[in-house]
């Protein structure tokens, strides 16, 4: 099966270079002409609950049924959201938690390891559940940064850092579960590699792989 892991479009909080996290925002207008129809269609695409997220999928598979996985949601940044990282330079709490490699509890909001643990925990639910099912389409996921990160960290081969698994908005990583059935959580999945929705690539090129 073919895992099509991808970040929804621009909002404009990611236009102004702000921690999002649990605000529910939608895409900016640049954000929304900026994404194209997929040269698919699925019958069904499963999105995280926030806003930006359904109408990425609205936009590149309008004819697929949406199915909301609560868990699949960004991490809860607390009190960073909405906030940019040059207005917080002289906040304590936040100087701690980058200091710390941003691994920490953000105040009023989650850390990492419990983001990621969430994350991992609902995209296996979904991936085992359509192997299960034998289902033959390929598995079309929107969701988030942090979604792709925590899920690529966790099973995508070649092994990487968290971060290294970042894409811009509107991308996306496509992988490939084993041929083995049931062993992806055993032998990771392989990233085939990466895919833009946009209508004209914004990424650099150490991105066009």
């Amino acid at each position: 099966m073919r895992i099509w892991l991808i970040r929804h479009g621009r909002t404009p909080l990611n236009e102004e270079g702000r921690y999002q996290g649990k605000l529910d925002t939608g895409l900016s207008e640049e954000g929304q002409r900026a994404l194209e129809r997929a040269d698919v269609s699925p019958s069904r695409v499963y999105v995280s609950p926030a806003l930006r997220a359904r109408q990425t999928a609205d936009i590149l598979f309008p004819d697929a049924d949406q199915v909301v996985a609560e868990d699949l949601r960004e991490m809860d940044f607390g009190a960073f959201d909405g906030r940019g990282w040059w207005e917080m330079e002289n906040d304590a709490d936040y100087r701690s938690w980058v200091d710390g490699g941003c691994l920490g509890q953000c105040p009023g909001g989650e850390d990492r390891a419990s983001c990621s643990a969430r994350v991992c925990a609902a995209f296996a639910r979904i991936l085992d559940e359509n192997l299960r099912d034998c289902r033959t389409d390929d598995l079309f996921i929107v969701a988030h940064g942090g979604t792709q990160m925590a899920v690529l960290e966790e099973w995508g081969r070649p092994a990487r850092d968290y971060y290294a698994w970042q894409t811009p908005c509107g991308w996306c990583w496509c992988l490939e579960t084993p041929p083995e059935p049931g062993a992806w959580r055993r032998e990771g999945l392989g990233a085939v590699g990466r895919h833009s929705f946009l209508r004209e690539d914004p990424a650099p090129a150490d991105l066009k792989k």
